[in-house]
């Protein structure tokens, strides 16, 4: 057995969450693609197989207790995915998920093509938009019951990215470091605006890294006006 599936399979019991030889093979095979790819393709900085499988997998699947509480076919959007992060660890968790991968950069969303073929995954779509462009698509808004996203942004920006996809009574995930106290005062308004609650904001620990770590709950409780997202770059430049 190798330290990877050591260090996944133990962490993923906290979890509650036991995976499979073949769950575990296909974190494997993905831990080597992204080591490969990321020598052509600026996908992370992390590179160390046994940093990627705390760092990126059980980070990513610190989620899994919430999402296991939900319908397992529930449609969710990785918004600013990345490689992949959070939405494929979960998806290799939740097999059932109906998975949305968002992401502007083409390089990248190769990878995750080549990924989801040589993984043999189904009930995975890849959109290569900005989150202001595809958040105004008539097949996009307010379709999805969860949208996830990383610490790409702070809260109000991440609030204008994300909850445009969420059907009212779903949820944005939002994974943070320290607890954003900050953060959620200057988010008020753009929660109010456009149809957000912060519902839960959960302390998280994730085996093996010694970081704060929390996970921002966001309730959808009333639909978005069609006036946001705002045009690309706008958000960040002048968050609500």
């Amino acid at each position: 057995m190798s330290q990877m599936y050591s260090i996944l399979r133990n962490g993923a019991q906290q979890f509650n969450l036991t995976l499979t030889d073949a769950q575990l093979a296909a974190f494997e095979q993905y831990s080597q693609e992204l080591i490969a790819w990321n020598q052509r393709v600026n996908l992370t900085s992390i590179t160390a197989p046994d940093e990627i499988a705390v760092k990126h997998f059980l980070d990513s699947l610190s989620l899994y207790p919430l999402l296991a509480e939900l319908p397992p076919t529930l449609a969710l959007i990785d918004v600013g995915t990345g490689a992949g992060f959070p939405g494929l660890p979960l998806k290799l968790a939740l097999p059932q998920l109906r998975l949305t991968l968002l992401e502007s950069t083409g390089k990248k969303t190769a990878f995750l093509q080549h990924l989801i073929q040589v993984l043999h995954l189904t009930g995975v779509a890849i959109l290569t938009a900005r989150a202001e462009e595809a958040g105004r698509r008539p097949d996009q808004r307010e379709r999805y019951d969860v949208a996830t996203a990383r610490a790409v942004a702070a809260l109000p920006v991440l609030a204008e990215y994300t909850l445009p996809f969420v059907k009212q009574g779903g949820l944005v995930i939002v994974q943070k470091g320290q607890h954003p106290a900050d953060e959620l005062k200057a988010a008020a308004n753009a929660l109010g605006i456009l149809g957000g609650k912060v519902s839960q904001i959960l302390p998280v620990t994730v085996p093996g890294l010694d970081a704060e770590r929390h996970l921002v709950v966001i309730q959808k409780i009333k639909p978005t006006p069609p006036q946001y997202p705002r045009r690309p770059g706008l958000p960040a430049k002048k968050p609500i």
